[in-house]
């Protein structure tokens, strides 16, 4: 028995099914420069939560923890480096938000544009309803993005975007820095809470007692919650680029009918290559190069 995936593809593949005529000219091409931004309410909240947490996470540790600290070295040394894994999560998240994942022209369905693809007897070409795209193999549909993406993962609210082919490196480094500075925000909410039960609790915070260990426990409580989240889907995502098989795929069960490529290999594909301190930045656009990336079929 045919999967509900393997029986749409049967449907996309029948001569009728394209219909080019009812599909309407591709809008013309916007300039490279555009800015790639989803209008969903529910993202843009989701989006602006994130930012807003984060604040917070800096403000409890550098004016809670770090200000009132006597020692200097201390102070210096884990606000340089809180603050600078704060800046390149929320960086990540504004390249993964604002990058294009990888959308298929859209009405690009067009006759002479299947005209163009002089495809020989027995090809066949896939058709998307929703958008009227050709899309290319690996390619899924995004109901709130409403395009086609390639190599669609998953849309993530968070992020109000879909992670796909072009800004999943984006949105890796984004899980693994948030994941970072929540261990790091733990880690000096432990040891702030041992100095200040070894001395006077007005000496080690500009708030009162109270205020500090509320302050503190909501810290803790948010750092642990977005280690957890952020940590497993970082994994989920490497393992998920190692493999070469996308959320979707694995959840659809798809059949793979692309080239298997070493676990080296696809990192290098979203990444870029070489391997580089470039991997860890997110205003690096990832290069390609001898990487081949995977050529779509249609």
């Amino acid at each position: 028995m045919k999967s509900p995936a393997h029986r749409t593809r049967d449907i996309e593949r029948q001569a009728g099914y394209l219909k080019p005529e009812h599909c309407a000219p591709p809008p013309p091409r916007t300039g490279s420069g555009t800015m790639w931004f989803i209008r969903d309410g529910c993202g843009i909240v989701c989006g602006v939560i994130t930012w807003l947490l984060v604040f917070y996470a800096e403000f409890v540790v550098v004016f809670v923890m770090l200000l009132p600290t006597k020692n200097l070295f201390y102070s210096l040394f884990n606000g340089v480096l809180f603050n600078g894994l704060a800046f390149l999560a929320l960086a990540s998240h504004a390249k993964a938000m604002c990058t294009d994942p990888g959308a298929v022209p859209k009405g690009n369905a067009t006759k002479e544009f299947i005209e163009s693809l002089q495809l020989k007897p027995g090809q066949v070409v896939y058709k998307c309803p929703k958008c009227c795209s050709i899309k290319p193999d690996r390619a899924h549909h995004c109901s709130v993005c409403k395009r086609c993406i390639k190599k669609m993962d998953h849309h993530c609210p968070w992020v109000n975007n879909c992670v796909g082919e072009s800004n999943q490196k984006y949105f890796v480094l984004f899980t693994m820095y948030i994941a970072l500075i929540s261990l790091h925000s733990l880690l000096m909410v432990a040891f702030h809470f041992v100095f200040c039960f070894e001395e006077d609790w007005t000496k080690c915070s500009n708030f009162s007692p109270p205020a500090t260990v509320i302050l503190l426990i909501l810290l803790c409580f948010e750092g642990l919650l977005f280690l957890i989240f952020t940590a497993v889907m970082f994994g989920t995502q490497v393992h998920s680029i190692c493999s070469d098989e996308t959320g979707i795929e694995q959840l659809k069960k798809e059949e793979r009918r692309w080239a298997k490529r070493s676990k080296w290999m696809n990192m290098k594909v979203v990444f870029g290559h070489p391997f580089s301190i470039a991997w860890l930045s997110p205003f690096a656009t990832p290069d390609h190069g001898k990487a081949d990336l995977y050529q779509y079929i249609v």
